[in-house]
This record gives structure tokens, C-alpha cells and sequence, in this order.
């Protein structure tokens, strides 16, 4: 099944983009088929400068490059396969010669209305509570009339024209049986008087000639469908198949909107998310496994997406949950491959740290807490430089920790973990002279334990007591507990 993604290069490649780029991408792994970049830039005055390549390296960021169309080659913005050009200003001529078809065919007219005129036009038409649509004012034009009013450079736009004693019925992958008459149907404007045409006509002839077998896009697009289907009659052309993906929504149910929300895919890249959260996400944005899994890679994606699955219904952005998926997939990286990530973070800050070789021992213990890579050097700098200990952060009420109590507690703690020989100082031997040491003294464990992270990290939260002293080793341990009412 050869699919496409064909973005406008109005700005930044939006998440709703990279969803409907997943699922085109998808669908062609599953049968071994290319997958598709198309750049659609018929509206010249909305395209953007720099738009193509932000597209183009944010799907080999995500992992879902094109095997066809536009492409990276060496770094480099290219088009490769053999039904180009893929960017559609580069085929305007194409585009002219079919839309010369469909007047010669008599599915398509000339029109010669003003802006002004269609102005006007809505405006009556919105007065009298009708939906907008073309009146057909030049749709009986004579011939030769047409031809002398092209000679003399009036500017005219081609229309489609629709049978409005049509039924237009079709199957979408995802909504099922749809059915529209053709009088509720606009004539739409096929080939602008620029010479460009527009989406209506430009996808119908892409689609056809490059070989496309489904057609996926944003439910938005429902209502234009049977306009497509029409054309793809009018050429004699078999039609695609059509599947229209539920929109990606606000927690208020609202559309998920450019002004709103962050929703540029190298916004999420700027911030830190890794490809494969994103991915995985974005994956569960309208699909539903019918499993509890919610880890997904790539591969088994690929292995059990199904278009059967794909809801009708709007689906949440939810940035909890993706928060939740980053941290999951940080945890899946072996510690070697984490530790080497953010080695080179951390020594921007701690340059001790490029050279320790003790680096992956402490990495291992906030890889079960970090987010994302840029928390790391905040997250380990107590290893790296001594601590500022606030009172208010080791006294805890919650832990039962009073001022009162605090220096019995240092007291006990410098005498436990003093009383440790140094070649038995282990994660074993904190941990068992310690819990002894607090059951001897009647206190309850967050007691003393709770100021010893404290004071050792700085931190309200950090990893493990037990844990941060060993790495720290038994001099630093004691020198830190030693300095807390020096």
C-alpha cells in the first residue's frame, strides 16, 4: 500500500502532521511499500521560507523518513523516485493540462466573477441564512464570449462543475458509510487565475499519477471528499481509498490550535522529548491497541497498528501523559547508553564529571527519576560540589523531623556510618547499621533517614539515602554530616 504525507510548507511541522505522517508510515511498512513525502505549495503566499527542510529533518528526527519524494540525501534537501517532481509549484504545467481536460470533458467552466462580485455574492447569501456557495453566474457563459474575454487578458478561474442530481456515497476507513447530495456540493475553484491550482485539484492528480492507494487526513478534510471523488470520476480514474483520522483536541475539547498550544514537533524536540515518546504518543492519539500495553516502539507499531482501531472520536492532548511516556522510555535505555547521554551535560557544568570513573554508579541512581536529558547536571550536582543545607529542607513535619531532634539524629548518624570500616562500606552495610542503629534508638525511620538525604543531596527529593552514601563514599558522607552545626 503506497501512502503520503503531503504538508503545506505554511511553518513549523505541526504534531497533528507528524500523527497523520505516523499512520500514512505505518500502513506502508506493513506491506512493504514506499511511504511518500509530497510538498503541497500551491499557495505561494502562505508558504514559508526554511518550511520544507523543518519538514523533512523533523520526520528523520522521528524515525518515519520518506522512501520516496522529498528526502534527506547527506544532510541535504532532494527529491528521489521516478513520478516527480514532488513539489507541486514544479508541476503547474500538469496541473493546466487536466484542468484544459475537464472544460474540453464539460466537468469543469470558466469563471470570470470578480472578488468583489463573490463578495457581495456571500454576503446576500449569509443575509438570507443560505449556506455559501457559488451562484453559477458564468456557468453558461457563450464560448465565444470565453474565448474573446481570454484574448483580451480578463483574469478567470476554472470551476468545477458538480451534478447536483448526484448522490455521492463512499466508504471511509474510519467513519464508515458517507453519503452527500450533490446541491449541498460548492463549485469549487479547480485552477486559481495565478496558473496554480488548488489542493481540490492538485491531490486528485497527484494522488493518481504517483500511485497512492489510501488517501490519509484530518476528519476536516470529510466535507471536500466527494469534490475529490467527482474529479476522480470525471478522469476516469479508479479513486483511492479515504480515511480521515479524528482531530487532535485540547483537555477542554477544543481544537488543538497553533496559538494555544506548543504544537511544533521541533518545539517538543527543542525541549527535550525523545523521538520514540513522541512518537509513541502521538501513536495513541486516535488509536486504541485493544491491549493495555502503552510502551510501543517503533517496530511494534508497525506490527500491530490497524486502521480498525483508529476512533472516531476527538483525541486528548495530554501532556501528562506524554510527560509520563518520556520518563518510561528513559528508563529503557541501558545504563551505559543513559550514562554516555548525559556524561557530556553534566561536564558542561562539572568537568569532574568527563573524567569519573564511578560516572555510571551515580548516573544508575537518577535514571529511575529523570525526565528528560537537560535535568541531569541539576540532578547530580551533589556529587559534584558541596550542597547548601537549608534547615527548613532536613527538618520535615510530615517525617516527624523537629529542629529539636536534628542534632541527636547527626549524632547517630556520624557514629553509625563511622563506625563502617571503609572496605565494607557498601550499600549492605550502610543500610543494616543503620536500620539497627534506629531501632536501638526508638526513632521511626524517616527520622533519620529523611536528614541524611537531606543533608547529604541538599535536595528535598534525590535518590536514596542508603544509595547517595554510598556512591558518595564514607569521607564525603562524613564530612557533609560533620559540617551541618559546624
Amino acid at each position: 500500500m503506497r501512502t503520503r504525507f503531503a504538508p503545506s510548507p505554511t511553518g513549523y511541522l505541526h504534531v497533528g502532521g507528524l500523527r497523520t505522517a505516523l499512520y500514512a508510515y505505518l500502513l506502508a511498512r506493513q506491506t512493504k511499500d514506499n511511504f511518500i513525502l509530497r510538498i503541497e505549495d500551491t499557495d505561494q503566499g502562505r508558504s514559508v521560507d526554511g518550511a520544507v527542510e523543518q519538514i523533512v529533518h523533523g520526520l528523520a528526527w522521528a524515525g518515519i523518513a520518506p522512501d520516496e519524494g522529498v528526502v534527506l540525501e547527506n544532510g541535504e534537501v532532494a527529491q528521489t523516485g521516478d513520478k516527480g517532481p514532488y513539489i507541486q509549484s514544479e508541476r503547474l504545467e500538469l496541473y493546466k493540462k487536466y484542468a484544459d481536460q475537464l472544460l474540453h470533458d464539460g466537468f469543469a467552466y470558466t469563471c470570470f466573477c470578480s472578488p468583489a462580485r463573490l463578495d457581495e455574492m456571500r454576503k446576500q447569501q449569509q443575509a438570507d441564512h443560505r449556506a455559501p456557495m457559488y451562484d453559477r453566474h458564468c456557468l453558461s457563459l457563450d464560448p465565444e464570449d470565453i474565448a474573446d474575454r481570454i484574448a483580451a487578458g480578463d483574469k478567470y478561474v476554472i470551476r468545477m462543475k458538480v451534478p447536483h442530481d448526484e448522490l455521492i456515497e463512499f466508504t471511509d476507513v474510519v467513519r464508515g458509510e458517507m453519503s452527500f447530495r450533490g446541491d449541498t456540493i460548492d463549485d469549487q475553484v479547480l485552477l486559481k487565475s495565478d496558473g496554480f491550482p488548488t489542493y481540490h485539484l492538485a491531490h486528485v492528480v497527484d494522488d493518481h499519477l504517483m500511485g497512492v492507494d489510501m488517501i490519509t487526513r484530518s476528519e476536516e478534510w470529510l466535507p471536500s471528499t466527494p469534490k475529490h471523488l467527482l474529479l476522480f470520476q470525471a478522469f476516469g480514474w479508479p479513486a483511492p481509498t479515504y480515511a480521515h483520522f479524528p482531530l487532535i483536541l485540547n483537555k477542554d475539547r477544543t481544537k488543538l490550535s497553533k496559538r494555544r498550544n506548543s504544537v511544533s514537533v521541533n518545539g517538543y524536540r527543542e525541549k527535550g522529548y525523545l523521538p520514540e515518546a513522541l512518537i509513541n504518543f502521538l501513536a495513541l492519539l486516535g488509536w486504541n491497541p485493544g491491549t493495555t500495553q502503552e510502551l510501543f516502539t517503533l517496530e511494534e507499531l508497525i506490527e500491530q497498528f490497524s486502521m480498525e482501531r483508529v476512533q472516531k472520536a476527538g483525541a486528548i492532548f495530554d501532556t501528562e501523559k506524554l510527560d509520563w511516556l518520556q520518563g518510561q522510555w528513559m528508563r529503557k535505555f541501558s545504563l551505559s547508553e543513559f550514562a554516555s547521554r548525559i556524561r557530556e551535560l553534566v561536564g558542561e557544568q562539572y568537568p569532574a564529571a568527563l573524567a569519573d570513573t564511578e560516572f555510571e554508579k551515580k548516573a544508575a541512581l537518577i535514571q529511575e527519576r529523570i525526565t528528560f536529558f537537560h535535568e541531569a547536571p541539576d540532578m547530580m550536582s551533589f556529587f559534584y560540589t558541596e550542597p547548601a543545607v537549608r534547615m527548613d529542607v532536613i527538618a520535615n513535619p510530615k517525617q516527624k523531623v523537629t529542629a529539636d531532634i536534628l542534632p541527636d539524629v547527626v549524632n547517630i548518624l556520624i557514629e553509625t556510618l563511622g563506625s563502617i570500616h571503609e572496605p565494607d562500606w557498601n550499600l549492605e552495610s550502610i543500610s543494616s547499621s543503620l536500620i539497627a542503629a534506629i531501632d536501638a534508638s526508638g526513632l521511626k525511620k524517616g527520622q533519620v533517614l529523611w536528614p541524611l538525604r537531606a543533608i547529604l543531596t541538599g535536595r528535598e527529593y534525590s535518590p536514596g539515602a542508603f544509595e547517595v552514601a554510598e556512591v558518595l563514599g564514607k569521607e564525603t558522607t562524613l564530612k557533609r554530616l560533620k559540617g551541618v552545626f559546624a
